[in-house]
């Protein structure tokens, strides 16, 4: 039996403590005897979790412990209390619940007054407790109190409800009892809303997703508060004890029942895992966890998967079917708690009707008759304003999952029905997450399936594969609806042009559907997309633009973001890989959504200018045509001429442009916007371009997130390495370095620059410091005047990433681009401009990309003729390289 609510007749469990192999205190107990009893006891609890022993039982057993404990050292401390005051266990102590680290919370029932001996024997009690190393909560109260604290806080009325007495006056607690029943307070439907309310609340800080990477076992969506939640309501409107009483009620099947009490066991036993890894009440699956978490409870790695991995699979699925339970429960609740059930159902069709709202079946053999209707339904959600589903169809629903089969995979009707879901005009996103969440998409599209509850082991990702598949959907959902067109200006229009906007959402569904199969998820991923959308009735046509979609999907953000857009080759090898702008215009869409959704903390205006850009540049290269790709002094001439109107527009006079002008070479016009262009130039035109230590600027990105620093300076100075020391221990990250080389043997050097926390606000004090600071740096002589003493994040420290460095040629041979992969750290992109330098190789461009924990930077370098280094010296640089990013991760790994 699961207890709602157990009382002190828990006999049962008695025979758990005779076989409990410690000495528990009886007779005169001094709190030394508590701790020393309650030490050892934690111990043998936590053998037997570890020899694989129900949790479910030792839950219930560190609860009994408790109770003999403290009930022992109650009454020595208070002898003449004990039929005068009652203890009492509340919360999830009164349940009989208790991990290893868990609350425990008690109340002191006492009549309307105490003698000063009495409070004082009180307060000696509630002394020695604090002694015993528990989490202890309590409270000293009288009936009178408790009722008038009950009416008045909801939270304080639920932890009475599930008050146990454990020691003293039956009668008066009796009395309190009545005096916090639901006829005196909290009557039923109050209750039942206002817990609703609290539920809601406490989700959306959760963002209303169970699957981000580091859930909270008891409080994210599907955790053990929503079980809880079910108990409450239960509670309140039947009296009852356990949950195996809702079967009874016909709230529950008993499958359903089982369902819900291993999810509970299976959540227990994480938690109380949790609490015995960390020695604390953790009830956060955090990253520093999760990988001792897993080979605790028994998961092992795989071929393909991480025991991580599977072991956050089994929670994330379990959530699922507990937040399904949840859903179904509660509206079940609502139907007969709030709602008329004498209401006339209004018919839509021969399958369904609307009752209260809510959408159900017209009887019980619809799904079975007819199992199309397993998608209609949805279909039907999209077109009437409804509520939601009824409980009991939820529940139909699950009992009839069987019939999604092949056959019903291959049924041209259901065919029709899933497109016309994904082409309807509202309600796409909302209903691919209930198909979702009631198993029916998983099994109508096997391969997703796979994916839910999957998760991907690092930073970048902050949801699992099913739910950021469908945050991707939901994303480009919002680009094809007018009121968020403030949003996204430049997709929505794009995406509402769209005559087959299901397109993109297909691809959306397939991207990442193969992730976890090991070989490479795009290419396996376009097959399955293609197979499906012929079998579905597309065009040969419509069903390749998807399959390539899928398989290309990660090539606009990795062009943008590790390629060097500035260079028309490789403007003219994207436009070749695209081929035309309908292509361009969907991987675009898909693009901005994709990354959106991977993790959104990631997401700024610098990537949306930089996807932008690509965009831009690539529509007009497919304008002019493959076949006459634009060339490097068309580009060169069309850039100088903006740049001069800007300058023109803002007094700069033509002989100040010559004389900056006149020491830049022709890349800088290539590699830098004619926005960029007119800053730089009208700082150096103000300036001593011969002074000895060069100047500093630094401004907001024009309409963006963000700054840019200009850096003019010798270039005998470790520019590079200064600067990214400096801007990484005044918490910066850099996303883009352009180091240009001037005939003057000095160097103009731009970074784009964000802050790693986005909760600061770059003010102009902070500007400021950041220009006196670079000043200063760039000042010195000391070769080793940059410390980063930063220190590195809690979950970036839990990640190894193997380092790798290649080495290649750049098209047309100019430059040598020099990859590495490498676990993120403060410093180090200091190391790596050190390294440059010592070896007398030049940064021509640095592309900085952190994806989660992993820094994937890209740089492209020249030697001091500003030539592409050769094979040999490139292979010692990669070397080189290798040896000190390895020796990186080494001391990451000693801290």
């Amino acid at each position: 039996m699961t207890e709602l609510s157990p009382h002190s007749d828990i006999a049962p469990m008695n025979d758990l403590l005779e076989q409990f192999s410690i000495s528990l205190p009886t007779g005169d107990t001094r709190a030394s005897d508590a701790r020393s009893a309650l030490d050892s006891a934690k111990l043998q609890i936590k053998q037997r979790f570890e020899a694989e022993e129900p949790v479910d039982g030792l839950v219930r057993l560190s609860a009994l412990i408790v109770d003999a404990i403290l009930s022992a050292l109650w009454h020595s401390s208070a002898p003449d209390l004990i039929d005068v005051v009652a203890y009492v266990a509340v919360g999830g102590y009164g349940r009989g619940e208790l991990h290893p680290s868990s609350d425990v919370d008690i109340l002191l029932l006492v009549p309307d007054a105490l003698s000063v001996e009495s409070e004082s024997a009180l307060s000696s009690f509630v002394t020695d407790l604090w002694d015993l190393g528990l989490e202890i909560g309590h409270s000293v109260r009288t009936v009178e109190q408790c009722a008038q604290e009950s009416a008045s806080d909801i939270s304080v009325a639920t932890a009475l409800m599930e008050a146990r007495l454990v020691s003293g006056p039956e009668a008066l607690f009796a009395a309190m009892e009545a005096a916090v029943a639901a006829d005196k307070i909290w009557p039923s439907a109050d209750f039942f809303r206002a817990k609703l309310v609290e539920q809601r609340a406490r989700h959306r800080r959760y963002d209303d997703t169970a699957y981000k990477l580091e859930p909270n076992v008891k409080g994210s969506p599907g955790g053990l508060r929503d079980i809880q939640m079910i108990g409450w309501v239960a509670k309140r409107q039947f009296g009852g004890r356990t949950l195996d009483e809702l079967v009874q009620h016909k709230f529950l099947t008993p499958g359903q029942l089982r369902i819900l009490l291993d999810g509970q066991a299976f959540l227990w036993r994480v938690r109380f895992a949790l609490h015995l890894l960390t020695g604390r009440k953790e009830d956060r699956i955090l990253f520093d966890h999760q990988t001792r978490l897993a080979t605790i409870l028994g998961y092992e790695d795989a071929s393909y998967t991480l025991g991580v991995e599977q072991m956050m699979q089994r929670y994330y699925r379990t959530v699922m079917e507990l937040s399904r339970l949840n859903e179904m429960l509660l509206q079940l609740f609502e139907e007969v708690i709030l709602l008329n059930p004498a209401a006339k159902p209004e018919t839509l069709n021969a399958r369904f009707q609307v009752k209260n709202g809510y959408l159900q079946t017209t009887n019980s053999n619809v799904f079975r008759d007819s199992p199309s209707a397993l998608l209609e339904l949805f279909v039907l959600l999209q077109a009437h304003d409804l509520k939601g589903v009824s409980a009991y169809t939820i529940g139909l629903i699950k009992r009839n999952l069987y019939l999604i089969d092949e056959e019903f995979r291959q049924n041209p009707r259901n065919h029709r029905l899933f497109l016309d879901i994904l082409r309807a005009p509202e309600g796409v996103t909302h209903e691919l997450r209930r198909m979702n969440l009631y198993g029916v998409l998983g099994l109508y599209i096997p391969a997703f399936g796979r994916i839910v509850g999957r998760m991907q082991y690092d930073l970048f990702h902050a949801y699992t594969v099913d739910e950021h598949t469908l945050f991707v959907v939901s994303n480009l959902r919002r680009f094809a609806l007018t009121r968020f067109d403030h949003e996204f200006p430049h997709c929505s229009p794009l995406m509402q042009s769209f005559e087959k906007p299901e397109i993109v959402y297909l691809a959306g569904l397939f991207h990442d559907i193969a992730k976890g199969r090991g070989g490479d998820h795009s290419k396996l991923g376009a097959t399955d997309a293609e197979s499906f959308c012929l079998e579905h009735g597309l065009s040969q046509y419509d069903a390749r633009i998807v399959a390539w979609l899928v398989r290309h999907h990660l090539a606009l953000s990795m062009t943008a973001q590790k390629k060097d857009i500035s260079d028309p080759d490789v403007i003219n090898e994207f436009a070749a890989l695209v081929g035309d702008n309908t292509h361009l215009d969907f991987l675009y869409v898909l693009t901005i959504a994709d990354v959106r959704g991977t993790n959104p903390e990631l997401w700024n205006s610098w990537k949306a200018t930089l996807f932008r850009d690509l965009y831009e540049l690539t529509s007009r290269a497919l304008r002019r045509g493959l076949e006459n790709p634009i060339d490097r002094e068309q580009l060169i001439a069309e850039t100088q001429a903006s740049a001069m109107k800007a300058l023109n527009v803002k007094g700069v006079e033509h002989k100040q442009i010559d004389k900056v002008w006149g020491q830049i070479t022709e890349d800088y016009f290539l590699r830098c916007r004619a926005e960029q262009i007119a800053w730089h130039t009208e700082v150096l035109a103000d300036s001593d371009m011969r002074s000895e230590h060069g100047l500093v600027e630094v401004r907001r990105r024009p309409n963006g997130d963000g700054l840019e620093i200009l850096l003019y300076t010798p270039r005998s100075k470790r520019t590079f390495a200064h600067a990214t020391g400096l801007l990484d221990q005044l918490g910066f990250t850099i996303v883009d370095a352009r180091i240009v080389p001037l005939d003057n043997a000095y160097s103009l050097d731009s970074y784009v620059v964000l802050e790693l926390d986005q909760r600061i606000d770059t003010d102009d004090a902070r500007i400021a410091k950041i220009r006196r600071s670079l000043t200063k740096v760039l000042t010195t002589t000391d070769d080793n005047a940059v410390k980063v003493t930063r220190a590195q994040s809690r979950q970036a420290k839990v990640f190894r990433t193997k380092p790798s460095v290649v080495c290649s040629q750049e098209s047309g041979g100019r430059r040598t681009i020099v990859e590495l992969v490498v676990g993120d750290r403060p410093g180090l992109l200091g190391r790596v401009g050190n390294l440059f330098i010592e070896k007398h190789i030049d940064i021509d461009t640095a592309k900085i990309l952190t994806v989660g924990e992993r820094a994937e930077d890209v740089f492209y370098v020249t030697d001091e003729d500003g030539q592409a280094l050769s094979n040999a010296k490139s292979e010692t640089l990669r070397k080189q390289l290798m040896q000190t990013l390895s020796a990186s991760n080494l001391e990451k790994k000693q801290e």
